[in-house]
């Protein structure tokens, strides 16, 4: 039985041509990403923080492959209200009008280690990716997905290998309720953190945190030090040190710290 056609009135269509994209933008070389793999997203978002970069979070999507840990560039992908003079202008099939927008364009822009980053508003109803996509995006080397909001097919997206950040599932397809494919590699406010295209994204059970591209190295030589006092720390309250003096470090733990680094960092 063929499938029924939506009724849409014949729309005129705003001058606007979509999808709206950005440019590419380069990654970081291999090295930093390595470097970074020690960085957490508690210790990135406690080191921007720190930096005055307070909004870096991204609250609602929750691991949904516990254990697993991302570090990448970010390809964004933004989600938009519905209108419905634009879907009458782009195609009368509303699921097939998808291939006209964002959705299909933004998979061919990811290289290998990168990190789709959606846009949805936390929409309860809009899939906004679901096997067949995700299995093009792992073959382009994606490495995992933040979604503020939800994707379908996730038993089978399971099992592509995919470590996804999510608000849920739903089995809706990504036009199929109030919201469009808008744009990619543009801007995007993912739980109202902003999201630029090739920001680091470091996400593990913790959840996503956004890094700014130009912050990264700052970020990394802060965080590598804060991860050895920690280790220092950690073996000192572990022996009924005190607390006070080792978490955080006052001034005489920081000296013994100093020391403990001295003999033990020197030689890794």
């Amino acid at each position: 039985m063929a499938e029924p056609q939506l009724h849409i009135p014949d729309l005129p269509m705003p001058d606007i041509n979509l999808p709206i994209h950005g440019p590419q933008f380069d990654r970081p070389d291999p090295d930093t990403i390595e470097k970074l793999k020690c960085v957490s997203s508690a210790t990135a978002s406690a080191m921007l923080h720190r930096m005055g970069v307070r909004q870096t979070f991204i609250e609602g999507p929750i691991a949904r492959t516990p254990g697993s840990k991302i570090i990448g560039s970010a390809v964004t992908l933004q989600f938009m209200p519905q209108r419905e003079d634009i879907v009458s202008g782009m195609a009368q099939h509303q699921e097939y009008a998808e291939r006209e927008g964002a959705l299909w364009r933004v998979f061919d822009t990811v290289q290998t280690g990168d990190v789709l980053v959606i846009q949805a508003f936390g929409d309860q109803f809009t899939g906004c990716v679901g096997e067949m996509l995700v299995t093009y995006f792992k073959g382009r080397g994606g490495i995992g997905l933040v979604v503020d909001g939800r994707i379908r097919d996730w038993p089978r997206v399971q099992e592509i290998g995919i470590p996804a950040w999510t608000r849920g599932f739903t089995p809706n397809y990504a036009s199929q309720a109030s919201l469009f494919p808008w744009g990619y590699n543009v801007p995007i406010a993912a739980s109202r953190v902003l999201v630029l295209p090739g920001d680091i994204i470091i996400a593990d059970d913790d959840g996503a945190v956004a890094v700014p591209i130009k912050l990264v190295h700052r970020v990394l030589a802060h965080a590598l030090e804060h991860e050895d006092w920690e280790v220092f720390s950690r073996q000192k309250l572990a022996e009924g040190g005190q607390l006070m003096k080792y978490y955080p470090l006052n001034e005489e733990g920081r000296r013994e710290y100093e020391q403990w680094a001295k003999e033990n960092l020197a030689q890794t």
